[in-house]
């Protein structure tokens, strides 16, 4: 079943999320719905908060990026191969240079910016089995998955953006928490009046 993607805007993505068990109610189901809802958006990530649960889950499927052709065909391979859930993520290290890449997001639609990460990570999550991994990862992987894990923290990628850039975007943003923007997939826009 196809999910609303919430809006910029919404209280839910600013919560930090909660650590959930193994017998989480329908999760095989809700990770079946997220993944759905990913693909309709033409998405390569997406993570609990951004269909309205605070929880420490996001699943990324980096498949699209494989067709870029400046990309190596052993980066292109393995981007190519790269879908996973992730499940009370935490990133144990960041480490490597500062990069930067353009970023987008389902939550925030027609705006992309170039946001500054390091380029490699230390994860530790649970699978949708809840089985323990422990990996580094790094390039456009670590990027996708950075940006997904900063949903579960509350954090959007607008906030990496430099004072002078957010407020260019300002009115961009308020029309977009509005619901003035036309998506070709379903969104959920903020009650601004109980948000206030």
């Amino acid at each position: 079943m196809t999910l609303s993607i919430l809006a910029y805007g919404d209280p839910v993505l600013r919560k930090t999320g909660k650590t959930i068990t193994k017998d989480y109610p329908q999760l095989k189901e809700l990770i079946a719905n997220m993944w759905e809802t990913m693909y309709n958006a033409n998405g390569v990530g997406l993570a609990a908060p951004q269909i309205g649960l605070p929880i420490r889950l996001f699943l990324v499927d980096t498949g699209p990026f494989a067709e870029d052709d400046e990309l190596t065909p052993e980066e292109q391979e393995a981007l190519r191969n790269f879908k996973k859930v992730f499940i009370n993520a935490k990133i144990e290290q960041q480490s490597g240079t500062n990069w930067t890449f353009n970023e987008g997001c389902l939550s925030i639609p027609d705006i992309r910016e170039d946001v500054s990460r390091l380029d490699t990570i230390e994860i530790s999550y649970m699978d949708e089995n809840f089985k323990p991994h422990k990996e580094t990862y790094n390039g456009l992987l670590a990027r996708v998955i950075q940006h997904e894990y900063d949903h579960i923290e509350g954090i959007l990628f607008t906030d990496k953006l430099s004072s002078l850039k957010k407020r260019l975007l300002k009115g961009k943003l308020t029309n977009i928490s509005k619901g003035k923007i036309n998506v070709d997939y379903k969104m959920r826009f903020p009650d601004l009046k109980k948000v206030r």
